[in-house]
């Protein structure tokens, strides 16, 4: 069952055009890399043969995965600047008194950052998603330890 995943329209289109890319031109460069290799004779001892495979697996697997986050995108602006926790937005959070900032949401809305990315529907997005700055919530660990968070700030992300 796919997950819904919020995207702005700037993500959703860059995630788009990789997909196209992919499953189109990428498909083609690749194929070609194959059937390069491949005439390079004995399959078994050919490494550029299996290397090539080996990319080509891992196109395709994401290609399945672009294709499966953007059937299930819910493309929207931006959340609005009011300090609620909300996905698409970066928290500066006290988790366990220590501060942490990061992105609630998706991966792939990050982009290229280094940001933490947390998803809404994982304990510790479940238990901030709707709190305001200066509220506090409690999750459960894997652990099994009860961990108190209290949101310092939430800006969307990118502003």
């Amino acid at each position: 069952m796919a997950q819904t995943t919020w995207l702005t329209q700037e993500a959703y289109d860059r995630l788009k055009a990789e997909h196209d890319h992919l499953a189109g031109a990428g498909r083609a460069e690749i194929v070609s890399k194959i059937d390069e290799a491949r005439s390079e004779g004995d399959l078994k001892e050919n490494g550029g043969y299996h290397a090539a495979r080996e990319e080509q697996a891992k196109q395709e697997a994401r290609i399945r995965q672009l294709a499966e986050l953007l059937r299930g995108a819910q493309v929207g602006e931006a959340p609005s600047d009011d300090g609620t926790v909300e996905p698409g937005m970066v928290v500066t959070a006290l988790v366990a008194g220590d501060e942490m900032a990061f992105l609630l949401g998706s991966r792939e809305v990050a982009g290229g950052t280094d940001l933490d990315v947390f998803s809404e529907r994982s304990p510790l997005g479940a238990a901030i998603l709707g709190k305001r700055v200066g509220e506090s919530a409690s999750y459960q660990a894997p652990s099994g330890a009860t961990i108190t968070v209290e949101i310092v700030a939430a800006k969307p992300y990118g502003s």
